[in-house]
């Protein structure tokens, strides 16, 4: 094979490579709004380009694009017909690592071997890299399941006698779409068998069921979501117990929280306490509006103000910009649970 056919095969593969990395870059910055990812994939480019420069002019000398019969060919066929986001990535993952594999080999036969072997260790980051794009286009499509809006928590002790499946039912006929199912003081078994239940009834209202603190519990039941506290088992753990599926939120109560919370894989935080509440157990001192307005303005996945909420005070916290907001006591205290689930849908419709 001729040095010239060598330098047009590097070329090739070194536009093949930095086109894969652009088609993933611009995903992760307008599709995944992933400002650290969409960085590491543009500093990732420019190594590819960058690295081979001093071969630029050979490069350009062995390029002959309008008689490649590579072209009419690609045209032929349709193997790389996309359908949706993920095959776009893997087919640009692919041809980046193929890309990369190519360049890696043919540099050996011009007398280049250490700079094959710095392709060799950028293939290697592209694997890296694969994985981390894979999850965070996971991610997306997981909290495209939780709608904006009023999110329900189970509160027993507060729901005046009544039993949680009868005020779940109520708050699902009053057009709520969010429930999460929080009872720490119950055993373990009733609360399983009432997750069995809730799971049922959400499903029948389409509507988004997520367990509190128990992942063993939440994939028994199948549950939509897990939700956790700062205290409880790592989110990294929660993962890989329940799969890419499942959505993953996260308690916080500060932006240090809430940054920790975006770069360790959350699908949504939960923001607050906002004010004073006697709901939950061994909360914190209230967050205030403050922190709200840290969150509206820097973090990117959904959140959920949440902590001493009422309809007196939920316009403040829509007006501020909340993706959701959690009541609890004022909707499973109501006496008309249904119509105060609707009175406050019709707050945030306004």
């Amino acid at each position: 094979m001729s040095d010239s056919a060598i330098y047009r095969i590097l070329d090739a593969n070194l536009n093949r490579a930095a086109e894969g990395c652009r088609t993933l870059e611009d995903m992760a910055r307008f599709h995944l709004e992933a400002k650290e990812l969409t960085q590491r994939l543009k500093t990732f480019r420019h190594q590819i380009r960058n690295q081979a420069a001093a071969l630029e002019q050979q490069l350009l000398t062995g390029r002959n694009a309008s008689g490649d019969i590579g072209l009419p060919l690609s045209q032929q066929i349709c193997s790389d017909k996309r359908d949706n986001p993920f095959q776009v990535s893997a087919g640009a993952n692919k041809r980046i690592q193929e890309a990369l594999r190519v360049i890696e080999e043919n540099l050996k036969l011009v007398g280049c071997y250490p700079l094959a072997k710095v392709y060799e260790s950028l293939r290697y980051q592209s694997y890296s890299l694969e994985q981390d794009f894979s999850a965070a286009l996971q991610g997306k499509l997981r909290r495209r399941k939780l709608p904006s809006g009023l999110y329900g928590i189970t509160a027993q002790e507060l729901s005046n006698g009544r039993d949680n499946l009868s005020v779940a039912h109520a708050m699902l006929e009053g057009g709520l779409r969010i429930l999460q199912y929080r009872e720490k003081d119950k055993a373990k078994k009733e609360q399983y068998e009432e997750c069995l239940q809730l799971r049922r009834l959400t499903r029948d209202y389409d509507a988004v069921f997520i367990v509190n603190d128990h992942a063993d519990i939440a994939l028994a039941v199948e549950a939509d979501g897990i939700h956790i506290g700062q205290g409880d088992m790592p989110l990294e753990a929660v993962r890989r117990l329940v799969g890419e599926q499942m959505l993953l939120g996260l308690s916080t109560h500060s932006p240090e929280q809430a940054q920790d919370a975006v770069q360790r894989g959350a699908d949504y935080i939960g923001v607050g306490p906002l004010f004073a509440t006697k709901t939950k157990k061994d909360v914190c001192a209230p967050v205030g509006f403050d922190y709200l307005d840290y969150v509206v303005a820097n973090i990117s996945i959904p959140f959920v103000a949440i902590g001493g909420i009422k309809e007196s005070t939920l316009p403040q916290v829509i007006e501020r910009g909340a993706y959701c907001a959690c009541l609890v006591s004022d909707i499973v205290g109501a006496d008309d649970i249904k119509g105060k689930v609707q009175a406050l849908q019709k707050l945030w419709q306004e």
